[in-house]
């Protein structure tokens, strides 16, 4: 089943969820909570991509 909105096929989606992240310049963690099945392969620039399942739990 592929999604709608996945973070690794579109970039506009890409941007909108990491861009501000981007912006942050501290040493906290960041983190992107997606229901995309493949969120496991996507560390962009030290920004953890999870899963909605794997968050909750």
């Amino acid at each position: 089943m592929k999604t709608k909105y996945s973070l690794i096929t579109s970039a506009e989606t890409s941007e909108r969820e990491f861009g501000n992240l981007k912006r942050i310049n501290d040493n906290y963690p960041k983190y992107v909570v997606t229901m995309d099945p493949m969120a496991s392969l996507v560390n962009d620039n030290g920004i953890r991509v999870l899963q909605a399942e794997d968050f909750l739990l």
